[in-house]
């Protein structure tokens, strides 16, 4: 057994602060806004079954790579990757994979700190009665989303918000702002969950809501749904992107990678079944379209608020859980920058937060102006914050999470990965091993020739 390193920047508390953590990191927008409109526009239930399969073949065996890679190494994920590497009498070229995470974080909060600060503001809208209109209520929220997007200065107010509430979290630490943030937000975003669903049984669609959930028909599905789910399970996971693997190197020696990873990847996908359950009872319930895509939630679901009875409170709560989940995954996009910063520049820890923040920030005024000045301004076709979402979701997170895989699999020692999993019995561990070496980079590298048009 060799020595048992200490990060730096300081420990979880407790296998169960790691769980809320990593659990946190994992849930997001992408559980409350883009699981519920891929699922409708992939025809329901037989697309739910096929993306808990991928969850279970893919994303929980990279889950455990990742996290005791990070573990392992006890340091940001460029020095870790670097520290495995030489362990493992590797090319030290490797540490390029822990900046590929950490770029791929660093870009993908420059976007979401936007898109999170669109929900920071329905939530006033919605408390102030925004989403009631005289006439056509199609109209009135087509144009109030329009009229949003379109005020550059708006959307740099709420971008600038959220990245001030992210800031003030790193920067305390990891048990001082991480932990104590999640063990508020987790349960919080729980909770308003609930609340949406009982609201949901109460709205005269919830069995409809339920059966478009959870009765499969087989015929909807094709090719590109199943590749649809594949990716969707890798993404929403956060693999590939360093969040992970910097949470696994505060994570306590002795504690079950593998139990945890299903815990985690348990409660992040219960997210997006309760999301969906909460939301498709109502949707028909207003006679919309399950399948409207990515504008079900801010240009869809306000018309259904100012619809019904309570729509109110119910809007108002549903914009709250929107920011605590995006609230609880961008403390962990930036935590790999600036864990970084730290180790390598030898820098307090709030200068690091400041400088990262700050960068984060304005990269993030070209997806502000891509909506409004700049939405004639076009890269490969496509506008910055289009860019953005394509090169990072579509290219550098499957590139991360093979490169992941094959790593574990085949690079790193046999002896350290079994020091680090303790899972406990050889069958265990050579099941999670062929999984990783064979299943899950044979998927994402399917799952990548699909985005870049080969399949």
């Amino acid at each position: 057994m060799t020595e048992t390193k200490q990060s730096i920047h300081g420990a979880w508390s407790s296998r169960f602060a790691f769980i809320l953590a990593a659990t946190g990191s994992a849930v997001g927008l992408g559980n409350i806004w883009k699981f519920p409109y891929i699922t409708g526009e992939n025809g329901g239930g037989a697309f739910v079954l096929v993306y808990l399969l991928c969850v279970a073949l893919i994303g929980i065996p990279i889950m455990i790579a990742e996290t005791m890679m990070g573990r392992r190494g006890r340091q940001s994920p460029i020095n870790t990757m670097q520290t495995l590497a030489r362990d493992a009498g590797a090319d030290e070229s490797w540490h390029y994979l822990g900046w590929l995470g950490v770029v791929t974080g660093f870009l993908i909060l420059s976007y979401y700190s936007v898109i999170a600060g669109w929900a920071i503001s329905y939530v006033f809208k919605s408390l102030s009665g925004s989403f009631y209109g005289d006439g056509d209520s199609v109209d009135h929220i087509a144009k109030l989303f329009d009229g949003f997007i379109g005020s550059p200065m708006q959307l740099v107010f709420w971008h600038s918000l959220f990245m001030l509430a992210t800031m003030a979290v790193v920067v305390r630490g990891v048990q001082g702002g991480l932990e104590k943030a999640v063990r508020f937000l987790m349960p919080s975003l729980f909770a308003l969950l609930l609340v949406m669903v009982g609201y949901a049984m109460s709205s005269g669609a919830y069995q409809q809501g339920l059966d478009f959930m959870f009765d499969p028909d087989f015929s909807k599905i094709d090719g590109h749904s199943i590749l649809t789910a594949m990716g969707h399970a890798f993404f929403t996971l956060s693999l590939g992107m360093g969040a992970i693997m910097v949470y696994g190197s505060y994570l306590p020696k002795g504690v079950s990678i593998a139990k945890t990873s299903f815990i985690v990847a348990g409660a992040d996908t219960a997210v997006a079944l309760l999301a969906g359950i909460a939301i498709f009872p109502i949707v028909f319930a207003n006679n919309l379209e399950p399948s409207s895509g990515p504008g079900l939630i801010f240009q869809t679901l306000p018309i259904a608020f100012g619809q019904m009875s309570g729509g109110l409170i119910f809007g108002t709560l549903f914009f709250i859980l929107l920011v605590f989940a995006a609230l609880s995954s961008s403390i962990s996009l930036i935590e790999p920058a600036v864990a970084w910063l730290v180790e390598n520049h030898n820098i307090t820890r709030k200068k690091a937060c400041v400088w990262a923040g700050l960068l984060t920030w304005l990269l993030g005024l070209g997806t502000v102006f891509s909506f409004n000045i700049w939405s004639d301004f076009k890269l490969f076709d496509r506008t910055i914050f289009n860019l953005l979402d394509y090169l990072t979701a579509n290219l550098l997170l499957p590139i991360g999470g093979f490169f992941v895989a094959v790593f574990a699999g085949w690079i790193m020692l046999r002896q350290h990965s079994e020091e680090e999993l303790e899972i406990g019995s050889a069958p265990a561990y050579d099941l999670w091993r062929f999984l990783v070496r064979y299943v899950s980079p044979a998927a994402v590298f399917l799952v990548f020739l699909n985005v870049v048009g080969v399949l």
